[in-house]
């Protein structure tokens, strides 16, 4: 195998595919970036067996062949490279030579027979969005999955196709985060669940431009994302997602109109007196026209007013702060709406159209004498 690249065009590449390269692993060959120029076209493909990635590389094919080399080392070597072309080469042995101008490096290489291919999937039935409003929604509600294992479920988010529109939702146990798309044209009804893991290296991938697009299928057991020169196969998560439908209620005792953008900066403050592990509450006593927040640790106290509209009655709730901040971080209108029932219910943060909802649960809290 004989090719040649530029290496701003190579490192590109390996960095996509780097994101589907485990860490840890008992199979060495997964460990590796499989080079394929075997056909007309340079493909890097990486698999850790629940992740896979595909990526085409720009490039001159002068003799044509495959090779598994060390991903994370053939990463390095192209990273601290001259600006300039990059010749990769291999012997009858695999032996892989890589030169640019007059650095030379050779690294052994191994069979791509070995290697872990990525599953061959039909592709019926899938959905366009485009690159920026995947990005966005994956955004606007990665930060609610659960960070530990216990349960499965939690650690992926619901992706639910009804008609035009697909709802993306995720929760800890703690909070719950949906955003509702409208597509530009109906599908069949699906459900599936998909890793956290693989939205959050996706979202790193994706362009974010209006104009670009993304197909994603779905199988019983996988989920594809196609876009620009590279593919993505996930393994989705087994089992029924929970049924979040009972937990969101339209009733509410008291609704809250904000200025987002005040009520952020107010809790961001707030948190100068939280430690990390920290479970100390922000309370927020809500009063015609103005909403009190107040925190108090070791450290310190602090107290401040923001002015409101209000309809309801007044309430005081505690709130862990940072789930609050969270939420508030990824909406982007100007002015939002808080609902609340008491001090024991969980809150929702929506928009009239119910294209965003954010449910937080409240904590206990002493009030400060």
């Amino acid at each position: 195998m004989k090719l040649i690249c530029s290496k701003n065009e190579l490192l590109k590449s390996v960095n996509i595919a780097l994101k589907a390269v485990p860490s840890k692993t008992t199979m060495p060959i997964l460990e590796c970036i499989l080079i394929d120029a075997s056909a007309s076209e340079i493909k890097f493909t990486t698999n850790d067996m629940e992740l896979g990635i595909e990526t085409k590389v720009t490039g001159m094919i002068l003799e044509k062949g495959i090779v598994a080399l060390d991903a994370r080392l053939f990463s390095e070597i192209i990273r601290k490279l001259p600006d300039n072309d990059v010749t990769i080469e291999t012997d009858d042995k695999l032996n892989t030579t890589i030169t640019c101008e007059k650095a030379k490096f050779s690294i052994p290489g191994r069979s791509g027979e070995d290697f872990a291919y990525l599953p061959v999937i039909e592709k019926n039935e899938g959905i366009t969005l485009s690159q920026f409003t995947l990005k966005e929604v994956i955004r606007q509600t990665i930060f609610s999955i659960a960070a530990n294992e216990n349960n499965k479920l939690m650690t992926g988010e619901l992706f639910e196709i009804k008609g035009d529109i697909l709802k993306v939702v995720s929760l800890d146990g703690h909070r719950i985060a949906i955003r509702k798309i409208e597509l530009k044209e109906s599908y069949p009804d699906r459900k599936v669940v998909v890793p956290g893991k693989t939205l959050s290296e996706i979202s790193k991938i994706l362009s974010g431009e209006t104009e670009d697009q993304v197909e994603i299928f779905f199988t019983e057991n996988h989920i594809v994302f196609e876009f620009d020169e590279t593919v993505v196969v996930s393994r989705l998560i087994e089992g029924e997602y929970f049924r979040i439908d009972q937990m969101l209620s339209s009733d509410y005792e008291t609704k809250v109109q904000i200025n987002k953008k005040e009520f952020l900066n107010c809790m961001d403050r707030a948190t100068l007196f939280v430690k990390e592990g920290d479970k100390k509450p922000i309370i927020i006593n809500i009063l015609d026209g103005s909403m009190e927040l107040s925190i108090h640790s070791q450290i310190g106290s602090m107290k401040e007013d923001i002015d409101i509209a209000k309809e309801g009655k007044d309430i005081m709730i505690g709130f862990n702060p940072r789930f609050l901040i969270d939420a508030l971080r990824v909406i982007d209108d100007e002015e939002i709406s808080i609902y609340l029932v008491n001090p024991k219910a969980p809150c929702f943060i929506k928009d009239e159209q119910e294209s965003y909802i954010y449910l937080i649960l409240p904590v206990n809290f002493s009030v400060a004498r």
